[in-house]
């Protein structure tokens, strides 16, 4: 009796991310102080709140709108959470607006993020530049990119310097979800969502390629924790200058490698190297195949206890929310995290690395998923 009164604690404390009450509406010059877990930047509060509503601890948010005067702090949106799964704390603060995650509301999976934002500029993250008529032509080109997230055109008024003007930079963001740590730890399994979107959407079928017990040394740009070869391909083809890349099983690292000239490959064992997929679909099958002995560390929504690795992985797979997966067996040495399913998830919505103001510029989204 004991040990059920145990567990029915455990769970019921482990399911509130999952139970909170679906709160839609935005309190508008009203601020949830303390209980931080990180701030970002956001393009307007509905943005806010789709970046709480997809990482994993979030629960609710303040957001600093453009008319915040305190500081220089404009566009900062802070992340929060509580065991309560409430704010601590409301106060009335002008230039300020608080709400709560979507999580428990059935959220699209990808929203569709329409708005344009006159005279705010999306700082940084450029990785081509061209000159247009006017911003409606940037979206579009941004758009039909499939590595292009959001943009900011320059418009023709734009005061200095005057040469940058009718000038439409796009702007990149990741889009599919990355592990955070990626580790070998024997009794436990991970994986993937079988809903998961790893690759572009595209009716164009493709096999990816890919060179066993190779190694192409150098031209390394990124490197990232990756579950597998595949895993490491699919991170390749969502970025703009990965031209091939290298993912070695001794630590699970997925190197990114930009080299438009030369590709020279070495034998190595425990590497395998291979090239990514453009404008199709890749197979992605191996998101299905377990990972047995390797641990996603971080990035946890909730956990449930489950009898085993399979009930777990199609809890995620059910899951909007969830991503990815770690499955705790009853061979792990320590006890008290046995049958302990995690299910995961990181921030794959459009997420410009800063906003601010700058007059006479224009920034937004891709539309691709507001068809």
């Amino acid at each position: 009796m004991g040990t059920h009164l145990v567990l029915v604690v455990l769970l019921s404390i482990c399911s509130l991310s999952f139970s909170q009450e679906c709160i839609r509406q935005l309190q508008e010059n009203v601020d949830f102080p303390g209980t931080d877990i990180k701030f970002i930047y956001a393009a307007d509060v509905e943005h806010c709140q789709q970046l709480c509503t997809q990482h994993p601890s979030c629960l609710f948010f303040t957001f600093l709108r453009a008319d915040w005067s305190r500081d220089n702090r404009v566009f900062y949106c802070y992340l929060k959470k509580t065991d309560s799964g409430k704010p601590n704390v409301q106060t009335s603060v002008l230039g300020v607006t608080s709400g709560y995650s979507l999580k428990s509301c059935n959220p699209e999976a990808d929203p569709c993020l329409s708005k344009v934002y006159q005279n705010v500029d999306f700082f940084g993250a450029d990785y081509r530049t061209f000159f247009t008529a006017d911003y409606e032509e940037c979206q579009r080109a941004c758009t039909h990119d499939p590595s292009c997230q959001f943009f900011t055109f320059v418009n023709g008024v734009f005061s200095t310097p005057e040469k940058i003007r009718y000038k439409c930079h796009l702007k990149f963001s990741w889009s599919v979800p990355r592990t955070d740590i990626v580790v070998k730890k024997a009794g436990v399994t991970s994986g993937f969502s079988h809903n998961t979107a790893l690759s572009q959407v595209s009716k164009a079928a493709c096999e990816g390629k890919v060179f066993p017990s190779i190694d192409i040394p150098g031209s390394d740009i990124e490197n990232f924790p990756a579950a597998s070869p595949e895993h490491c391909q699919a991170l390749c083809s969502a970025h703009h200058s990965c031209t091939f890349f290298t993912y070695s099983s001794n630590g699970n690292k997925c190197y990114l490698k930009d080299n438009k000239n030369e590709m020279v490959m070495v034998a190595k064992q425990g590497a395998t190297s291979g090239l990514p997929a453009r404008f199709c679909q890749l197979d992605n099958n191996w998101v299905k195949v377990p990972q047995v002995g390797v641990d996603f560390k971080g990035s946890d929504i909730r956990f449930e206890l489950m009898d085993d690795a399979d009930t777990c992985q199609r809890t995620c797979s059910q899951d909007p929310n969830c991503q990815f997966y770690t499955y705790v067996s009853n061979s792990f040495p320590d006890s008290t995290n046995r049958r302990r399913c995690y299910l995961k998830r990181v921030i794959t919505m459009p997420n410009p690395p800063k906003v601010t103001k700058l007059a006479n510029v224009v920034s937004g989204f891709h539309l691709r998923n507001c068809v």
